[in-house]
């Protein structure tokens, strides 16, 4: 009948508003989320980066002292002579 199906027309409104609200709702909380784990990795890869210079630079520190430390021990020995 006119009334059943002036009811479906009603309900079939309120799920395609329900639909609809949800939508905007979620897409800009998706859009917001991947924005800011790419700003995250962005981070931690800088950070990732300084980390690695560092450990580049204490390993070369570590090499030349090496170096320094056996001419030293050298010198001492010819000293001794």
């Amino acid at each position: 009948t006119q009334k059943q199906q002036t009811k479906k027309g009603e309900k079939m409104t309120t799920v395609l508003t329900a639909v609809i609200s949800g939508l905007c709702v979620a897409v800009p909380s998706i859009v917001a989320t991947i924005s800011a784990n790419k700003r995250n990795n962005d981070l931690v890869l800088f950070r990732i980066n300084e980390l690695d210079q560092k450990v580049h630079e204490h390993n070369q520190l570590i090499d030349r002292m090496y170096r320094v430390e056996s001419r030293v021990s050298i010198l001492e020995e010819n000293k001794k002579d």
